[in-house]
């Protein structure tokens, strides 16, 4: 299977953090991409998207298009041999988990396969799923040599690990309507934690909230020790298009340079900058986190099964057959802190 670079590509929810960067490396190309945003006519929003075109060979045409609404990326989509769908809520702090998170994916996602089946262009849909798909607590690493991508997430529910939850259904759903047709071959994208610059210096994400916490005092006392993966978004962007564009791509790939944690982290910051930010030096007893775990929007259980246990995930796959070359996470930080110090961020 070879997709034409002549045809327009289709990147859905634009405006996120790794779709900016999937965009720069697919215009860098010189693509055209169908870009597809709540508000075409928002210039504000799009600005960041529109420097890079006025930079770069390729094009972007916009058009507007909602999650939840039937046959909003029938439009869109029409003409694109290549189908990149990385529109998602990432948010931790929520309501409603069914409202905020499972049904703007799930029916986001069944939405934007139905538009392609429909339009009869497309040959290959990545979808940005997640490693929470994958796993949903760190304790059940525990006994694994590795987690690799045969694993599913059984685990998390409406009530715990919502935004796990979400995830593993919405993948859940895309592979369910990829057995039903022939037209087209699903590749899945699962990323860890995404960190690095983004295209919008003031983006939103929950990584921004993260990395900014980690130098504003939240965590002065100590950083929880949570174990998770990390992984640079420029890289996140790189396997997006790598799976998009080699033949040989399928199935799911785990996108995550290292298996770290939240301390790792912190610290490759303060080695670059030792003095001035109140970095976490050390660990959190696990008691105290547990205690406080409702306080700051966490669940015991969630603390429970989560703090000390490590987390093994294998990124052999996504070397192997996306060929991909992992940037450091002592760059990917210290890059990202850099953004948000010359943006007065922090």
């Amino acid at each position: 299977m070879k997709i034409n670079k002549s045809a327009p590509v289709m990147v859905t929810g634009a405006t996120g953090y790794v779709a900016g960067h999937l965009v720069k490396t697919l215009i860098s190309e010189g693509l055209t991409v169908h870009a597809t945003v709540r508000d075409p006519n928002n210039i504000e929003k799009l600005k960041y998207l529109n420097d890079l075109e006025s930079q770069l060979p390729g094009k972007i045409k916009y058009f507007k298009a909602d999650l939840l609404q039937d046959g909003s990326f029938d439009e869109a989509c029409k003409g694109c041999e290549l189908v990149f769908h990385t529109a998602s809520p990432f948010k931790l702090e929520i309501k409603d988990p069914q409202r905020d998170l499972v049904t703007p994916a799930v029916n986001g996602t069944q939405n934007v396969l139905q538009s392609i089946n429909k339009s009869k262009d497309c040959k290959r849909v990545v979808l940005t799923s997640s490693c929470a798909s994958i796993i949903g607590d760190a304790i059940e690493c525990e006994g694994r040599e590795y987690t690799d991508e045969s694993n599913w997430n059984e685990t998390s529910s409406l009530d715990h690990q919502p935004y796990s939850y979400s995830k593993t259904m919405a993948e859940k759903a895309a592979w369910e309507i990829s057995k039903g047709q022939d037209q087209w071959d699903l590749v899945t994208i699962n990323p860890s934690l995404v960190v690095g610059p983004g295209i919008n210096p003031f983006g939103t994400s929950e990584s921004f909230k993260l990395v900014k916490q980690m130098a504003d005092g939240t965590f002065k006392m100590g950083a929880p020790a949570f174990y998770i993966g990390a992984v640079d978004v420029r890289d996140v962007a790189i396997a997006h298009y790598n799976a998009g564009f080699m033949p040989s791509a399928s199935g799911r790939n785990i996108i995550s340079a290292e298996n770290t944690d939240m301390l790792s982290l912190a610290s490759h910051l303060k080695r670059k900058y030792p003095t001035g930010y109140p970095f976490p030096k050390s660990i959190l007893p696990k008691t105290i986190v547990w205690l406080a775990a409702p306080l700051v929007g966490f669940t015991r259980k969630m603390i429970k099964l989560n703090v000390g246990y490590p987390w093994n995930m294998s990124n052999l796959k996504s070397k192997e057959e996306l060929k991909l070359e992992y940037t450091p996470l002592e760059k990917s930080m210290t890059d990202f802190f850099e953004q948000m110090i010359e943006n007065n961020i922090i």
